[in-house]
């Protein structure tokens, strides 16, 4: 094998790629549906390549700066994302979520600080129990960067590289239980405190009205439809489309085909004996009424009327807050149908008395002028392009690098964000204002997951090739013993905390409850469980602004668990 481990040391890239295409592989294998992801899988294969080439005398060690460079582009894309949603997460409306996402964070950060002086670990355990007990895999980059910025003192004999071959071990030793352990944690809480979470969701969704989003997928149902009807009523023959619309409001006249001509539907038009009619409106009204125009037809001509489909961004302070039933008898009605609501990036319920959000994503389809008539009336229509502004990420990669310039005193030297921290406040900003704007910043969702995808495999991938050597001399049974310990009391007392404030305190619904609970930990496999768990959507209620606020806090959480513990 000597000779396979020269030949990885001699290409360095054929090295990156072969530890990053076996954390992938290793990543998608699973034990009844539980897996290490890709992220833990990208420390174990570099750690173990790295090992195993020692043992032949190969030392295999990758370039900081490409470690680096990736890291910071997967910290600009988690700023990206959470970006439209963070700003908006702290409502008034929402003072309860956010209480509860930021008393999560806060409570791990002290475990893990605590746990850490108390078993007195080595430097660098801290920022990776927190990453790994929280399973927030980004908080690894800005616990090293504390190590970078020379704010946390290394003991005599311990190198910068040493310190961070204990950031990932610490973060493989403690996250697989930080990932199972939330999710039977938030699966099954209510349970062991005697709460009837599926009762919980019935009544939620009665009061709400709201649709499983897991039931979601191709269905025959629209709510809303088109159809084409000849003209032989005499007592409709003769009214103009405006007076037609006055006496049958439910009804949308999209179009009128006389002969080979189509004719539009302009509200003059006066309707003859013969036309042929595309009524647009909702299902129920569209069976009713059989004899008020005459026979269905089925003419390609009267229905050639061009669809749309268009995301819309909720911007007007006139639809904010009002629930979806309001909208029953807008001019739009029957004309388009909403299929998917996003808010924080993640789908929600929706029912009669879903209430609409500020940077809430409405995913609507249906007539052409209906769409941009919904735009207006919504907020902004948004049609994402397919190329990514360049120029805008440069630009915002600069003014992250800026940012993480600006220090202040604090801890008897000075701190500040950093690279990592100066890049996620800038993708926040960055995909704050092209929110609103529309008119530049484009970056698709696929290119923002490259970034945090790609980004952050790459650099966990490099950490562990070039931590491993160095490991095998670090770690012991007791050291591997005790981050195990402290990483499980920082993943499991936080939940219980904040399920005990949120249930009692707060009086939220537990249902809506499981879904905060998983947020606060920024994971979404616990609310996915807990929604199978009890049947019901109503867990991603509480979801979204859980989540957005935690991501950001574990991030630079990191940092802080490095430099309180050491």
């Amino acid at each position: 094998m000597q000779w396979f481990f020269e030949f990885l040391k001699s290409s360095p890239y054929i090295l990156l790629f072969f530890t990053v295409g076996l954390s992938v592989w290793l990543g998608r294998v699973t034990i009844k549906g539980y897996g290490l992801g890709m992220v833990a899988g990208a420390v174990i294969v570099g750690a173990v390549l790295s090992i195993w080439a020692s043992t032949y005398g190969v030392k295999l060690q990758l370039d900081n700066f490409v470690r680096l460079l990736f890291y910071y582009l997967f910290m600009y894309g988690v700023g990206l994302r959470v970006g439209p949603s963070f700003i908006n997460s702290l409502g008034r409306d929402s003072i309860g979520f956010t209480f509860l996402a930021i008393l999560a964070p806060v409570l791990g950060l002290t475990l893990v600080v605590l746990g850490v002086k108390w078993a007195d670990l080595p430097v660098g355990t801290a920022g990776g129990i927190l990453a790994g007990s929280q399973t927030m895999s980004a908080a690894i980059g800005s616990a090293e960067q504390a190590i970078s910025d020379g704010v946390v003192n290394l003991p005599a004999g311990m190198t910068r590289e040493a310190a961070t071959g204990m950031i990932a071990l610490s973060y493989g030793i403690t996250y697989i239980w930080g990932t199972v352990g939330i999710i039977l944690i938030v699966k099954y809480l209510p349970r062991w405190w005697g709460v009837d979470a599926r009762a919980a969701a019935r009544k939620y969704e009665d009061e709400v009205g709201v649709r499983n989003v897991d039931d979601a997928g191709l269905s025959g149902y629209r709510a809303g439809g088109l159809r084409a009807y000849r003209l032989e009523n005499p007592q409709t023959a003769g009214m103009s489309i405006r007076k037609f619309r006055e006496a049958n409001p439910e009804y949308r006249v999209v179009n009128v085909r006389r002969g080979d001509q189509s004719l539009g539907a302009d509200a003059e038009l006066v309707l003859q004996q013969g036309d042929i009619v595309a009524l647009g409106g909702r299902l129920e009204v569209l069976t009713d009424k059989m004899g008020l125009i005459g026979p269905e037809v089925a003419d390609p001509k009267a229905l050639n009327v061009p669809l749309d489909q268009a995301e819309i961004l909720v911007t007007s302070s006139d639809v904010v807050g009002k629930p979806l039933k309001s909208f029953r008898d807008a001019d739009i009605a029957g004309q388009v149908q909403l299929t998917k609501i996003e808010r924080s990036g993640v789908p929600v319920p929706m029912g009669l008395e879903t209430t609409l959000k500020k940077r809430d994503v409405l995913y609507v389809t249906g007539l052409k002028p209906a769409v941009q008539q919904a735009g207006k009336l919504f907020g902004i229509i948004a049609r994402p392009s397919t190329a990514t502004d360049l120029l805008t990420l440069a630009s915002g990669m600069i003014l992250g690098f800026l940012i993480g310039k600006i220090e202040f005193p604090a801890f008897g030297s000075k701190v500040g964000l950093g690279n990592a921290g100066g890049l996620l406040v800038s993708g926040i900003i960055v995909a704050s204002i092209s929110s609103r704007l529309r008119f530049f910043g484009s970056t698709p969702n696929a290119a923002r997951n490259i970034l945090e995808d790609l980004g952050l495999v790459v650099f966990v991938a490099i950490v562990g090739l070039n931590a491993g050597a160095t490991l095998l001399e670090q770690l012991t049974g007791a050291i591997a013993l005790k981050i195990f310990l402290v990483g499980f009391v920082a993943c499991t007392v936080p939940p219980f905390i904040v399920w005990a404030i949120g249930y009692h305190l707060l009086k939220t619904n537990p249902a809506v409850l499981m879904g905060v609970t998983a947020g606060a930990r920024s994971h979404s496999g616990p609310c996915r469980e807990a929604a199978k768990e009890i049947d019901s959507s109503v867990p991603w209620m509480g979801f979204p602004v859980a989540y957005a606020i935690s991501g950001v806090l574990l991030t630079i959480f990191g940092y802080f668990a490095m430099l309180m513990a050491h």
